[in-house]
């Protein structure tokens, strides 16, 4: 699932090629991935969906947590989740019968996970943007911007981890109240938002802290090592345009370059990088977690 880091390189690369286009004609083969909803809750489908969004103006693209947010014209929202597999990507396509085409060669065109075409928004100036997602799990969702600020829907949401006023005493906040292994309270988007299962694992390897370890068990010498941790494997995963160990693709179809500075997650089996311990793979809540257990160890409390 992408996570802050590739949602943030993915806004920051929206904001440079789409801001100011108009959306002009919208194509979809998936209707359970786009909705509309109203001010009574009420849900409209693909085709309210695709007539709501043509002639719109895209005028500012931000992130909150793992969603981003189009702002329209005419005072609307475009809120998206990319859930597990999704990815935006920024080329031209030809539709040819129950295939999406790209025009565009590289990797647009040769790398297979840029091939599972959902959404594809015609805009402005012959400039196409396609969502892509192998398991049809992303949401698209159109709301009135009055309506979507009255409904709060992203209010649960924790602190963002790399702002500027996350310090150590808001982290230590967001974490009292949380019950359970640390692992799970940091990908808790109640708790801080945009962290999931690959920058946990980093996190706490970072810090040498085991995931079993219960959150309340942690000192403040511990939680500080966290806290560091945390801003510094976002930062890294940011600065390197995210992770695709998995389905991840930057909006111009490529891999990001995190993959090279990965030293826990999906490492199992393999030779720790600080000590060369065999790292090893458990399962918490049912999420798989990756940890080094001589630099990791777990301390009864």
């Amino acid at each position: 699932m992408p996570e802050l880091p590739e949602v943030e390189t993915t806004v920051r690369d929206l904001n440079k090629t789409v801001l100011g286009r108009k959306i002009e004609d919208v194509w979809s083969d998936t209707p359970k991935i786009t909705r509309v909803l109203n001010k009574n809750g009420k849900k409209g489908g693909s085709l309210e969906f695709k007539k709501g969004l043509k002639g719109k103006k895209i005028i500012k693209i931000e992130r909150r947590g793992k969603n981003i947010i189009f702002f329209l014209s005419e005072e609307k929202i475009l809120l998206v989740h990319l859930k597990m597999t999704g990815h935006f990507l920024s080329g031209k396509w030809k539709i040819e019968g129950k295939k999406q085409v790209s025009l565009v060669k590289g990797p647009l065109s040769e790398d297979p996970m840029n091939r599972f075409i959902r959404v594809l928004f015609y805009l402005s100036k012959g400039k196409q943007l396609a969502l892509c997602d192998l398991r049809k799990f992303a949401k698209m969702e159109l709301w009135d911007r009055k309506y979507f600020e009255e409904s709060g829907q992203l209010n649960s949401l924790g602190p963002e981890p790399l702002s500027k006023d996350f310090t150590f005493e808001k982290f230590k906040k967001s974490l009292e109240r949380k019950k359970g292994k640390i692992k799970q309270v940091l990908m808790d988007q109640t708790a801080i938002s945009g962290i999931g299962n690959i920058y946990s694992d980093e996190a706490l390897f970072e810090a040498e802290i085991n995931p079993l370890r219960k959150a309340s068990s942690l000192n403040v010498k511990e939680l500080a090592d966290i806290y560091k941790a945390v801003r510094k494997v976002l930062r890294k995963g940011v600065e390197k345009r995210g992770e695709s160990f998995s389905d991840f693709r930057t909006i111009s179809g490529e891999k990001g370059g995190f993959d090279n500075f990965r030293k826990a997650y999906g490492r199992k089996g393999k030779p720790c990088l600080r000590c060369k311990t065999t790292m090893k793979k458990i399962k918490i809540g049912g999420r798989s977690s990756c940890f080094c257990p001589k630099c990791q160890p777990f301390v009864k409390t």
